[in-house]
């Protein structure tokens, strides 16, 4: 594999391309209504397969304009290529640094104006939770990071993600806890903060916006609450609703913790990622690495463009949530069985 700068020696060679597959699958399902899911287990399950061990690793972006993947590990950032070469992104003076530890999840932004707003976002630039001082830092496609917006100091950011849809005005959306509650922010491309909720449901992890085909919660933020382990749906006016149980294992550190809706056009030589942190003296430990499902795996499984897929923090077992007229929840992979799953699952199309 080829590595540069800090990667050097902290990175194992990834030896499958987005488009290789995973042997030999079997999928049983369960479909459930809304709000009461029953999710079975089942014998032969899909499996999350570790794909690159990376030191610290936390969460993935999207993908961007070359096709690389950002991947915050350790404190620092790294470019994941399709080829799977690991490269070291914003070092430096003015590059990204925070504390080893921090949860500093990430939202990749697309060229997007915001209504109102007389601004654009900028493609490819990479916003990342600030814990310490809390806030968002965004970092351009040339690696230069500054603060982006300051939140209120009694806050735990713990979610971010970009709405697409439109129903929050195409603004950066993040969570935050307060007092066991969350609240809910979105941002405009000049940093402004305008609060959307208050003492909203506690959720946290990866967090997504829902497309246009995801029934009555399309637009809607959706977001895991491990504890509950429940998915819990915000609108833009702050009103909150219970999408359906997970029917998964639930608990601090165990429940719902990571979401990511299948894209248009995903197909058999695409690829789900999931970071995999390690966590030392934690029941789930983790691998340390960047966890894969292929493309081909999940398309033979039944999972569908607009699909959103849910994984436990504990174990990384993952449910498919599919909502038109009701909510529909099966049960489609494990993880290792000591995985500590973490921020968002991502997607690449493949070529």
């Amino acid at each position: 594999m080829n590595t540069t700068g800090g990667a050097t020696g902290c990175v194992r060679h990834a030896k499958r391309r987005w488009r290789a597959v995973l042997p030999g699958v079997v999928l049983a399902l369960t479909v459930t209504g809304v709000r009461s899911a029953q999710t079975m287990r089942v014998d032969s399950p899909l499996q999350w397969v570790p794909f690159l061990h990376l030191p610290g690793v936390v969460d993935l972006s999207g993908a961007r304009r070359d096709g690389s993947l950002t991947v915050t590990a350790g404190g620092h950032l790294f470019l994941l290529q399709p080829s799977g070469a690991v490269l070291t992104f914003a070092r430096g003076p003015s590059g990204y640094a925070t504390s080893p530890g921090a949860e500093a999840y990430l939202a990749l932004a697309r060229r997007r104006r915001v209504p109102g707003g007389h601004c654009a976002f900028r493609r490819d630039d990479v916003y990342a939770l600030e814990v310490a001082r809390p806030g968002v830092v965004v970092v351009d496609a040339r690696g230069q990071a500054r603060p982006f917006a300051a939140l209120p100091a009694d806050t735990f950011p713990n979610g971010i993600t970009f709405d697409e849809v439109g129903r929050f005005g195409h603004r950066l959306l993040v969570t935050a806890a307060v007092d066991g509650a969350t609240n809910v922010y979105a941002i405009d491309c000049r940093g402004r903060v305008r609060t959307v909720a208050e003492q909203a449901p506690r959720v946290e992890g990866g967090i997504a916006v829902a497309p246009r085909s995801f029934g009555r919660y399309a637009g809607q933020l959706i977001a895991p609450d491990e504890v509950g382990g429940v998915i819990v749906a915000i609108d833009a006016r702050g009103r909150a609703s219970t999408v359906t149980e997970s029917g998964l294992a639930s608990g601090g550190d165990i429940g719902v913790e990571s979401v990511g809706f299948v894209p248009a056009r995903f197909g058999p030589r695409g690829s789900a990622f999931l970071a995999d942190r390690g966590t030392p003296g934690n029941p789930y430990p983790g691998t340390d690495s960047i966890l894969r499902l292929a493309g081909e795996a999940l398309v033979s499984a039944g999972v569908h463009s607009g699909d959103l897929l849910v994984a436990t923090e504990g174990g990384a077992d993952t449910i498919a949530v599919r909502c038109r007229r009701a909510c529909t929840v099966r049960r489609i992979a494990n993880g290792p069985a000591v995985a500590h799953a973490e921020g968002h699952i991502v997607f690449v199309l493949g070529r």
